[in-house]
């Protein structure tokens, strides 16, 4: 038997960072939306252990050893269950890697999903959701979709209303950045500054249930962006590019080095992408909307 779960990125519309913890996590007030880029995950029986193969753009990045998130996934729970983790987990990577989009978290849940079905556990939403959160901070999102509010470190979810589509660009950098580094450097360019208590943007939420792009443009924001940009210094002009094409609004998603262009409408959206290609300031532009659907059992 196979099972195969087709899992979104995500686009981080408002990441609000706290200081660091003493544990080194930061609270945070993290407005995710799922959009329509996929990694599907295949899982089948396998008699000879714990096996992960991988396939698709940037998949000579990817760990194929217990590292991997989707393989702690599947070990996590077989644990819970008393099983034998002989599986061979194949992603089909379509979702950036290292690019800020949650494409390891994404492929943890499509890898949590597809297991749970494969050996029918039966395990509750809640059980999934508690092993999501043990995995990372936007694995339990991943498993979720639409769109969420994350507190805590990302892994406590409240979902939100969305009352339409939003039309999006995401160009792709020639280089990942890693997420710890990037956080990393927001406490170094935070060193000696009081960091505000991390909130959540009412006029942004309120924007997503209204459908409005205009006001959303108008409310996005990511407190790392400076610390990616610090990092990866060539990103700004990306968002110079796209912010000429005529995108509402501009930002790096999450740690980077991914950024995220809104647009008006598809239309708008595609002429974004031809002029970031025709600039050479990224290596692939992809068009897409949100909000998508969490992980899905084909």
């Amino acid at each position: 038997m196979t099972v195969s779960v087709r899992v979104p990125a995500k686009v981080n519309v408002q990441l609000a960072v706290g200081a660091a913890r003493p544990d080194g996590f930061h609270d945070l007030a993290n407005v995710f939306l799922a959009v329509g880029l996929y990694d599907e995950v295949t899982v089948s029986a396998s008699g000879g252990g714990l096996r992960v193969t991988c396939s698709g753009a940037d998949a000579g990045q990817v760990p194929l050893d217990r590292t991997n998130l989707a393989a702690r996934a599947a070990e996590a729970l077989a644990s819970r269950y008393g099983l034998v983790p002989d599986v061979h987990i194949h992603i089909a990577k379509d979702i950036p890697v290292a690019g800020g989009m949650a494409g390891g978290s994404a492929d943890g849940a499509g890898a949590l999903v597809a297991c749970d079905a494969l050996w029918g556990t039966g395990a509750s939403r809640d059980e999934l959701l508690d092993i999501c959160a043990e995995l990372g901070s936007d694995v339990p999102f991943s498993l979720v979709g639409g769109a969420a509010l994350g507190v805590g470190r990302g892994e406590q979810l409240r979902t939100l209303e969305v009352g339409g589509a939003f039309h999006w660009v995401f160009a792709m950098a020639e280089r990942g950045l890693s997420t710890p580094a990037v956080f990393r450097e927001f406490d170094r360019l935070s060193a000696g500054v009081r960091v505000p208590e991390p909130v959540a943007s009412q006029e942004l939420i309120e924007a997503l249930a209204k459908g409005d792009a205009s006001a959303l443009a108008g409310a996005v924001s990511n407190d790392l962006q400076p610390a990616a940009l610090s990092l990866f210094p060539e990103l700004a002009e990306t968002l110079s590019v796209g912010r000429g094409a005529g995108a509402l609004a501009t930002l790096v998603s999450g740690s980077g080095p991914t950024t995220a262009f809104l647009a008006e409408n598809a239309e708008a959206a595609e002429h974004v992408a031809e002029v970031l290609l025709a600039s050479g300031s990224c290596r692939a532009a992809r068009v897409t909307e949100g909000p998508a659907s969490g992980a899905t059992v084909l």
